[in-house]
């Protein structure tokens, strides 16, 4: 995750706090439970944590899994730094994982000159010059680790991305780097799927026909294999929405290898998103664009000519998720200084493919209490409870945030790792929330120092 990274709206150290924002908070939880037993004031406040790692409410506990600069058990190498992006995956016969197992897929966003980087494995590293890549754990029912070990390794600021219907993780690079810049012997801004139960399976192949632009997220339509995905551009001209229409849709692991056509959201007479600042303002008949140069040989894909209309950008396009029958994106922020055309803390736009219609669901500030601090969250994981659980990346205290469905923020969980001074404290950030399939353990990485825990205790009650 970048310095840039906005924070979800929340006080630091209160355990509820009113969220400011505009829209219809319902459309952010599309498709999940309706639980409402634990969603009006959270879990309680946070319980400080006698070992000095990690805050929770009373009734949770924590077993850290894993931890930067430890033995990987795959004897590899050492667990890598900058842990990101993380998905959970059951095990099961049909899925060739073990049952009653747990397998996480985690990202290591290293770029060069990494505290630790991922191991270099024969047939899993895709340049050597790279830092990046995941690694993967199988977990017992207990949380026990049984297993971790390298699963791509040669990558570039492997940031985020997103799980597929066929249970692969697809890993994101945040970059644009070309072979011969740094250190970097191959080109990067690829997309790359991981198998989490036999990473050998799916190697170390860019997906080159999904784009080649500072990756961010994903999200996959379950019933078309459509794949959306996010670009994050701090500067101008800001990131595009695409999508990508596989060749073998939901053809399972290593169909995207087939290829496909990479497309562009284009809302005519918008061509930033920042200006729309009214929630509920709907375009109906947006149109896709294809990418004239998906690999960006000459000109990054923003950059391109996409003819007569042009195409809409939007500044930090981060998170994107599906629910319901939507897939939801995040601009994170856009701001007049950097060059956007309009201030905003964040916005959540949904964008229906039957009916082809965006609309914006929520925005956050300006006139928002700046003093919550007050921008909107990224990396979204809907919970068991109904809600949602937010990373937060700021200045002070580092949170995870639930968010109910009337509207509420509460923490979940406070990191306790200083990684400043006794004086000048600094906490690393959280990345990579996400649950279990059965809903009954949260698992979240702290970026620095690298660690990824498990929290266990009364989901939804």
């Amino acid at each position: 995750m970048s310095a840039t990274r906005r924070q979800i709206l929340a006080r630091t150290g209160a355990s509820v706090v009113s969220l400011a924002f505009a829209g219809s908070l319902t459309e952010l939880f599309a498709g999940t439970a309706t639980a409402e037993s634990m969603g009006r004031r959270g879990y309680g406040p946070l319980v400080p944590d006698p070992h000095g790692l990690l805050d929770l409410p009373k009734g949770f506990r924590y077993k850290v899994l894993s931890k930067e600069g430890d033995p990987l058990r795959s004897r590899e190498g050492k667990v890598p730094s900058n842990c990101d992006g993380m998905a959970a995956f059951p095990g099961s016969p049909a899925s060739a994982g073990r049952r009653g197992s747990t397998y996480l897929v985690r990202n290591h966003e290293n770029r060069t000159n990494s505290r630790s980087a991922v191991p270099r494995v024969r047939d899993l590293t895709y340049d050597p010059g790279g830092e990046g890549g995941c690694t993967a754990l199988e977990l017992g029912p207990d949380h026990t680790v049984r297993s971790e070990r390298v699963a791509i390794a040669g990558t570039s600021t492997n940031c985020a991305g997103g799980p597929t219907p066929w249970n692969t993780w697809l890993t994101c690079e945040e970059t644009e780097l070309r072979a011969g810049e740094e250190n970097y012997t191959k080109d990067h801004g690829f997309i790359f799927e991981v198998d989490p139960y036999d990473p050998r399976r799916t190697g170390a192949v860019p997906l080159t026909a999904m784009g080649r632009f500072q990756h961010e997220a994903i999200a996959v339509d379950p019933r078309t294999g459509t794949v959306y995905e996010t670009e994050d551009a701090f500067d101008k001209p800001f990131g595009l929405f695409y999508r990508f229409l596989p060749e073998k849709p939901l053809g399972g692991r290593g169909s995207l290898r087939a290829g496909g056509r990479l497309q562009a959201l284009r809302v005519p007479g918008v061509p930033d998103l920042s200006t729309v600042q009214q929630p509920g303002t709907t375009f109906d008949g947006v149109t896709w664009v294809d990418v004239p140069d998906p690999l960006a040989r000459h000109t990054p894909v923003r950059f391109q000519d996409f003819g007569r209309g042009g195409i809409t950008h939007a500044q930090k396009l981060e998170g994107c998720y599906w629910g319901g029958s939507c897939v939801y994106f995040v601009s994170s922020f856009a701001h007049r200084a950097a060059g956007s055309a309009a201030d905003h803390y964040g916005q959540v736009w949904k964008y229906d493919p039957e009916r082809r219609r965006l609309t914006q669901v929520v925005v956050f500030g300006p006139d928002s209490d700046l003093q919550l601090p007050g921008e909107s969250p990224d990396n979204i994981c809907l919970a068991p409870s109904g809600g949602l659980m937010v990373c937060e990346d700021g200045d002070g205290a580092q949170h995870v945030f639930g968010l109910t469905r009337r509207g509420e923020v509460y923490a979940m969980a406070r990191g306790r790792q200083n990684i400043g001074t006794p004086e000048k404290p600094e906490w690393g950030e959280f990345a990579g929330v996400t649950f279990a399939p059965d809903h009954r353990t949260m698992y979240v990485n702290c970026y620095t120092p690298g660690t990824t825990f498990a929290v266990t205790g009364p989901w939804g009650h």
